[in-house]
């Protein structure tokens, strides 16, 4: 390990970064918009290549760019990381204090630079730093929840890190650093490695942690509407299915809802096309707001929605349909809509989801030449 030139590493990891740096930016621009924290965590990547890269220097370049300049890249990039993560979990990033902790540390080294030169005192606050900025960033991901591989692996790498940092931090007494960060000594190769392979895993493990999200973001668009967040009618299908059977096998009963909006095309007509995307959304939250939490809502086309009530009999069924339905006929703040209910349950035998579906919407279609704005069984 004593062979090993701290400059190499650095240029290295500068290399590294830089590269991982515009996979993220490739992210960011590919990824929904939803999925925050990818800008910074290029602009992090970016910073710590930079800071390494200057590393390469050291001998050669200005002690203020080789040496002072990185101290203030480095933290910075974590920082950055750190805020980025804050913002990628819906988190509003609160980082002044760390602001402050870096400016002063970064002055304190211009310090032990050039005015009394100590590499020991110059060591001993950037790992200072350096631990709690980790200890940050690892409580965050641990607050988060360490139910995916992606964040375990983060939460391992910077827990790793700062470990490392705290450990060279406590032993400088015991085992004293030299006089520049090339020296050989393996306490001090194994300080600036560990802070290299940091910027490779926690990229791979912010990555894996991007996918998870994306994954997630693209299952959920599957099964949900993009304007309402309603289930799809496919999903919903799925859905109906599943329960029925289960509903069968226990005896239980089911209901189904076949909701219609009653004249929805005269809205769109006279009002345009936004306002009534409008009046889809509301009827939905006021719907999801009358439902239990097992309960499915779904939109299968247009102004035509679904909901599904698990171990519910046709008597509750009844309360649950008409709630909705005087929930709708209450006046607005905008243009309201009164919506016309079909309502059944399953049979003890013989009953499939086709089945289900269509007396439903019979049910439904009776109500529509009954008058609207009602509520019918079948």
């Amino acid at each position: 390990m004593t062979g090993i030139d701290a400059r190499t590493v650095f240029l290295l990891a500068g290399i590294l970064s830089a590269f991982l740096a515009a996979i993220f930016y490739s992210l960011k621009r590919s990824y929904p918009p939803a999925i925050l924290g990818l800008g910074e965590w290029s602009l992090a990547l970016s910073l710590v290549a930079i800071g390494g890269m200057l590393g390469f220097g050291l001998g050669t370049l200005p002690d203020i760019l080789a040496i002072n300049l990185p101290r203030l890249l480095l933290p910075s990039g974590l920082l950055l990381a750190y805020i980025g993560t804050q913002r990628f979990f819906g988190i509003v990033p609160r980082y002044g204090w760390w602001i402050v902790a870096i400016a002063v540390v970064v002055l304190a080294q211009l310090w032990f630079t050039f005015v009394q030169p100590s590499f020991s005192a110059r060591l001993f606050l950037a790992a200072s730093l350096g631990t709690g900025l980790f200890a940050a960033f690892a409580n965050l991901i641990r607050k988060q929840g360490l139910h995916s591989f992606g964040r375990s692996l983060t939460m391992l790498v910077l827990t790793a890190t700062g470990t490392i940092t705290l450990i060279r931090l406590v032993t400088m007494l015991a085992w004293p650093p030299g006089n520049s960060i090339l020296d050989t000594s393996p306490q001090q190769t194994l300080y600036v490695i560990a802070f290299s392979f940091c910027i490779l895993l926690l990229s791979v493990g912010l990555i894996l942690i991007a996918t998870e999200r994306l994954h997630d973001e693209l299952s959920y668009l599957a099964a949900h509407d993009s304007l309402t967040g309603a289930l799809t009618r496919r999903h919903l299908n799925t859905t109906c299915s599943e329960e029925l059977e289960r509903s069968t096998r226990h005896g239980h009963s089911l209901a189904l809802l076949v909701m219609d909006l009653d004249h929805f095309k005269a809205i769109n007509d006279l009002h345009g096309h936004q306002l009534g995307d409008r009046v889809l959304v509301g009827f939905v939250k006021k719907v999801s707001a009358l439902l239990r939490k097992p309960d499915q809502l779904g939109r299968f086309g247009g102004e035509e929605f679904v909901a599904l009530l698990p171990e519910t009999n046709l008597d509750e069924a009844l309360v649950v349909a008409e709630r909705i339905r005087q929930a709708c006929a209450l006046p607005g703040t905008e243009v309201g809509c009164t919506v016309s209910i079909g309502v059944t349950v399953n049979k003890p035998s013989g009953d499939t989801v086709d089945t289900l579906f269509a007396r439903a919407d019979a049910a439904m279609y009776r109500a529509k030449s009954l008058g609207r704005n009602r509520v019918e069984t079948a």
